[in-house]
């Protein structure tokens, strides 16, 4: 007779301390015994990221020359190489409801907000759109989370949008017609909302009194558990808290930056000043999020629509945005190209993370869909057809990769929007201006 020892440990196990609630990665442990893998959350539940990058792209470089699986990728996908088995090229794909009047201020903020919602930025003194993608997904698989998505941008807010709301420009993700959600650029805020209990800067201040850092207060809990484990969930244990120390001590380096006489506001300062360094931290804490599985679904915006970011690790010096306008010198476009590409491996960083962290039967990456694009084809023209789109990540085994999928001409990428909320097992007749669902 074969007798059961293993004990088992729920999924929504926390570790506590002074103002921490922080939440384990998927374990063995948290495995019913005798219970199918099929039948359990180690099967893999898809998590959803979007990130939107603005100004198009140079799209002959972009746009692979051949189609269908087996594919050769383009100039600037070339980053995507050790993805290449769950990476999809979408092509052929537009937002008409990014056109309409106005000055060209309000044709690049049309852009951002039409990326993930299909719908048109309407002009008035109140901003309203309608739901994006991502927080229609949120209603549906994010509830059984603690946080149902996280949104993050890069650049600070808006000072001035001219024609339209700068909430157009601010955000790509809406939980309704009139209900814009801020995207948080500060790191260590985000982290905080991760992992931290304390909600005003007093508060933390307070925990950080007791506490040299936010692990240190949970590391007596944490060695707790760790001798109730077998080998190989302490192993796994080690390496995400190995992880979680690696970004705060990024973070408190970062803040470090910050002139210790300046009066801090509730949002501590935590945001490196190299925007390279910025970007990857934001990366790092969705994968840490995604893991602990304290939000399934997140949004990045890279850059905002008519940012003039400059990105030395590029090798470029031009402005991001008055680079798109190369005005069809051929020069110019090879250098937006070298730009574009930059960009690009910086999606690769990603999902180089994500491939690399187990979840459950699989990684992150294979129980993942990301998309990444832009709402503008060619910035110079200030155009929103052909779009550059990518998709990536095995969707939980629903998703094929290694394609380049061409559409009809101007199909709109609302169709796409309804093909993912379907991989995502949220099928929906439709999503803003769809006509149908895309095939991939």
């Amino acid at each position: 007779m074969a007798f059961i020892t293993r004990k088992h440990l729920s999924r929504r196990t926390f570790l506590h301390g002074v103002g921490v609630t922080m939440a384990l990665p998927y374990l063995e442990s948290m495995l019913p015994a005798v219970t199918p893998l099929a039948q359990t959350t180690a099967k893999g539940r898809t998590r959803l990221a979007c990130i939107y990058v603005p100004h198009g792209a140079t799209m002959d470089k972009w746009t692979p020359a051949t189609d269908g699986p087996g594919f050769e990728l383009s100039e600037i996908l070339q980053p995507l190489k050790p993805f290449y088995s769950q990476v999809n090229i979408i092509s052929d794909l537009g937002h008409p409801q990014a056109y309409g009047g106005g000055s060209a201020t309000a044709n690049h903020n049309r852009s951002a907000a039409t990326f993930l919602s299909g719908a048109h930025a309407e002009a008035g003194p109140q901003a309203r759109l309608g739901v994006t993608v991502d927080q229609f997904a949120a209603r549906q698989i994010g509830q059984d989370t603690p946080l149902p998505s996280i949104e993050m941008m890069i650049e600070d807010s808006s000072l001035s949008c001219g024609d339209l709301s700068c909430a157009y420009r601010d955000t790509i993700s809406w939980q309704g017609p009139t209900s814009p959600l801020p995207m948080q650029n500060n790191p260590q805020v985000v982290f905080e909302r991760l992992f931290g209990d304390g909600s005003t800067d007093a508060e933390r201040r307070a925990r950080r009194r007791q506490s040299l850092s936010l692990l240190d207060s949970v590391l007596g809990e944490a060695s707790s558990l760790q001798r109730k484990l077998p080998a190989g969930d302490r192993s796994r244990v080690d390496q995400y808290l190995n992880d979680v120390r690696e970004i705060e001590r990024r973070i408190e380096k970062a803040s470090q930056q910050a002139s210790s006489d300046l009066t801090l506001p509730d949002a501590p300062a935590g945001a490196p000043k190299n925007v390279e360094d910025h970007i990857k931290l934001m990366f790092d804490l969705q994968v840490l999020a995604w893991q602990a599985d304290i939000t399934r679904v997140t949004t990045l915006l890279l850059a905002k629509e008519l940012s003039n970011a400059v990105y030395p690790k590029s090798g470029v010096r031009d402005a991001f945005h008055i680079l798109s306008h190369h005005s069809n010198v051929r020069e110019n476009q090879d250098r937006f190209a070298v730009l574009n590409r930059y960009h690009v491996g910086l999606l690769a960083y990603l999902l180089g993370r994500l491939q690399a962290t187990q979840d459950g039967d699989g990684t992150l990456l294979d129980h993942s869909m990301v998309l990444y694009g832009s709402a503008m084809g060619d910035g110079n023209q200030h155009n929103h057809y052909p779009l550059p789109i990518v998709l990536a990540g095995g969707a939980s085994g629903r998703l094929k990769g290694g394609r380049h999928i061409r559409n009809a001409p101007e199909t709109t990428m609302s169709n796409l929007l309804v093909a993912m909320l379907d991989k995502l097992g949220i099928p929906t007749e439709k999503f803003g201006d769809s006509t149908g669902m895309l095939s991939i």
